[in-house]
């Protein structure tokens, strides 16, 4: 019954990078140490949320699309939120 599920399924859903790239990607534009990383859906796609402190002490946001690894946005966080 369940055999053909995942065959069901989006192909956008799904993940093609891992954790541990995405977050290579990020720090290959953004050296620093990596804070958080979380992973949500927004508008129908997986991306990665990697948060990274830099040597100067301030936060960026890095978010990568979780099926290619691209970089969707660099966002300079405000505060230590």
């Amino acid at each position: 019954m369940y055999e053909n599920y995942d065959a069901n399924i989006n192909p956008m859903y799904r993940q093609r990078i891992s954790m541990q790239q995405a977050q290579q990607i990020a720090l290959q534009r953004i050296p620093g140490q990596i804070l958080h990383v979380d992973m949500e859906m927004e508008d129908g796609m997986l991306v990665y949320e990697i948060f990274i402190l830099t040597s100067q002490n301030r936060i960026y946001e890095v978010e990568i699309s979780g099926r290619t690894g691209r970089i969707l946005k660099i966002e300079k966080e405000n505060d230590f939120d």
